[in-house]
Formats: C-alpha cells, structure tokens, sequence
C-alpha cells in the first residue's frame, strides 16, 4: 500500500465476517498472495567478489520547479534496496540542494525544469554506461508528450526495464510500453487516467480491472490501494502488509524506487513489483510501530535496510 489518491485505508476481509472473507477470497482462486517466504524466494544473492556497478545501477527522471521531494524520495529508495549507483536527473534549480541532501547521488541537472527533446537527449548522453534499470515520473513535468514517449521508448530498446510513475502514467505512453519489460505504478486516479476506465473500489473489481489492463496492453501494472494488486494480464498477485499511516504523500515514490532498484538486480517486473510493494509496506509497519501514525516517506527509507537484511544472501 502506498497514499492511493485519497482512499482511505480499509482491508475488505476485515469488514466482514470470517466465513463470509473465505466466500470472497474463494472467488479470487487464481490469485496469489505475496507472503515473506515468497518475496524471499526471488531476491537474488550477491557475489562475494563482486565489484561496483554489478549489484545494479538506476536511472532516476523526476522533479520540477515546485516538486524536488518526490525524485530525491525515490532515488534513496532505489538505493537503499542495495544497489550500487543511482543517477538522478532533475531541473536544475535542483541539483545544489539534492547533491547537499544526499552526496551518494549522481545529480544530472536537467537543462529545461521540463521533460523535453532536449532533456531527454542530455539525459542518455551524460550516463556513462547503459544503467540496469530506470525509474521516470514522480514530480516530473512533463513539456511535451514526445519527448516522455521518445525518452523511454530510447531506453527500453537499449534493453532497460523502467518504472513508471505519477507524470509517466498517460494514455500515450502505453504503446511505447507494450510488450516490454515495464512495471506501470498507478493509483486509482492514475489507472483511470491512464486506461480510460476506474478501478472499481472492491477488491474484485480491482483485479479483474487491473488483469484486464495488463493483458490489452502486454505490461505489468502495479495498482497501489488499501490492498495492492500487481498483475501482468495472467499471474495476479495481491499485497495485503501495510499501515494507515502511508497515506502520507511520498510513499509512492519510495515503492517506485524500490523497483526500479529490484529490476536493477535482474529480477523479472511482475517479481520486482510484487517485491517492491511487500517491501515498502512492510516498511511502512515498521515506522508506525515506531512512530505512530506520524510516518514520513523518509521513514520507509531509513527502515528499508531493517527490512531487506532478511533477504540478503552472499555466495561464492
């Protein structure tokens, strides 16, 4: 679960009687839940002799002259999930207090506060090597359509997965998308932005809606909500871990920066999202627990090596 457009937090089962939960969930037979075990079963171990750039390298695009939270949010995210670089890209006004706030970043101060021909451009040209992965979207401005769909469409024929978000997420990009190696984030709002079409508010509704958006359009889709549902138009997966207090703004960012950072190790995108969503919820657990109901996207991050370390593995 990450902030879901307004709705407020509600698990169906839990308004329900326990005979009445089983009936629902029995109609829903095909879908997984995601559990500790499972997670655990596709993080992939890192080498003992490994150098850096091997455990993964992402591409961050985000920002603009009122929004600098939400990139800086998800580029620690994604690095906090064990990768070894991170590359940002954001406006330029930007990059001072983004390289100040976080050293370990590699800031590319974009040229236009927007997203435009010219960005994009600069963008593939100052990275020094093809990164692992590439998150695009939260806070972004985008100046025109084009350059969104030229800028990823560069990317995933160079091989590299992307996650996108919040500003990523319209209409025109799915023909980019289709058929690649893409993790598509929305919330409620989003989908229907995106897809033409609400979710619905039932868990069944939100499935089958979900699975059919997937399937039309040969892309993984992360709808984040009170429960989450990651699909790629057959195998549906549904995240249940979570807390009231992640309604706060930013935790969608930090899941968009866990993925990418999980694509980035080589995990396949429905694995990643349906990793990455797990991950960030659990995470949001841990900070109300510490915190209450007082959490800050921030928190999720500080807490996400608390989370992960049960998934590290080292081998020969």
């Amino acid at each position: 679960m990450a902030e879901s457009g307004g709705a407020p937090f509600r698990c169906p089962c839990a308004l329900i009687p326990p005979l009445l939960a089983q009936i629902f969930l029995n109609r829903l037979r095909d879908v997984q839940e995601i559990t500790e075990q499972y997670v655990a079963s596709l993080i992939p171990p890192r080498r003992r002799w490994s150098r850096k750039g091997e455990n993964g390298v992402v591409l961050c695009v985000g920002g603009s002259r009122l929004y600098h939270g939400a990139p800086a949010l998800m580029a620690m995210a994604a690095y906090r999930t064990g990768v070894d670089l991170v590359y940002l890209a954001v406006p330029e006004v930007h990059e001072r207090p983004i390289r100040s706030m976080a050293p370990e970043l590699i800031v590319i101060p974009m040229v236009d506060a927007k997203l435009t021909k010219r960005v994009a451009d600069q963008i593939l040209k100052w990275l020094p090597g093809r990164p692992n992965s590439a998150a695009i979207g939260p806070g972004l401005s985008v100046a025109k359509v084009t350059a969104l769909q030229y800028l990823v469409g560069q990317l995933l024929s160079d091989g590299v997965p992307v996650v996108l978000d919040a500003s990523a997420l319209i209409p025109e990009v799915l023909e980019v998308v289709r058929g690649k190696r893409a993790v598509l984030t929305p919330h409620a709002g989003e989908f229907a932005r995106l897809f033409g079409r609400h979710p619905g508010n039932s868990l069944e509704e939100r499935v089958r809606s979900a699975q059919e958006a997937a399937r039309s359009n040969d892309v993984v889709v992360l709808l984040k909500g009170p429960v989450d549902v990651i699909t790629d138009g057959e195998r549906v997966l549904i995240n249940r871990r979570g807390t009231p207090a992640m309604t706060v703004g930013g935790t969608g960012d930090v899941l968009t920066g866990i993925v990418a950072g999980l694509l980035a190790k080589g995990m396949e995108p429905l694995e990643a999202a349906a990793a990455g969503a797990f991950i960030n919820c659990v995470a949001g657990e841990v900070a109300e627990r510490d915190l209450g109901l007082h959490v800050l996207p921030s928190d999720l991050i500080a807490r996400l090596p608390a989370v992960m370390r049960a998934f590290d593995r080292v081998v020969d």
